[in-house]
């Protein structure tokens, strides 16, 4: 079977800024994506839960998307605007879809 070559992009960061991290990946013509929460970690400041957390502050999310790699810097650059003011991390891998059309 025939595959084709994406990017994946996958973001951490904290509850709050979801809804401006959709919007921009919204702006960037992304046309899919998946949240998950994000129950517990380890980072360059130590481990991390959410377990316990009353509200929404302090909870971490990712999101996960697969973008053709010809989109992926205007992706990455609406990513940066939510990222660089908040806790977050992008990672960027290949990644091979068997239907190249949905991305």
């Amino acid at each position: 079977m025939q595959t084709h070559l994406k990017k994946r992009v996958e973001i951490v960061v904290e509850y709050p800024a979801l809804k401006r991290l959709l919007d921009r990946l919204d702006r960037a013509q992304v046309t899919g994506y998946t949240v998950i929460p994000a129950l517990a970690g380890r980072g360059h400041d130590g481990a991390w839960s959410s377990e316990g957390l009353a509200g929404d502050a302090g909870r971490m999310v990712m999101v996960i998307c697969i973008t053709d790699p010809a989109r992926l810097d205007p992706v990455l650059d609406e990513v940066y605007a939510v990222v660089a003011r908040q806790i977050g991390i992008v990672a960027v891998s290949d990644v091979q879809v068997i239907r190249s059309e949905h991305f």
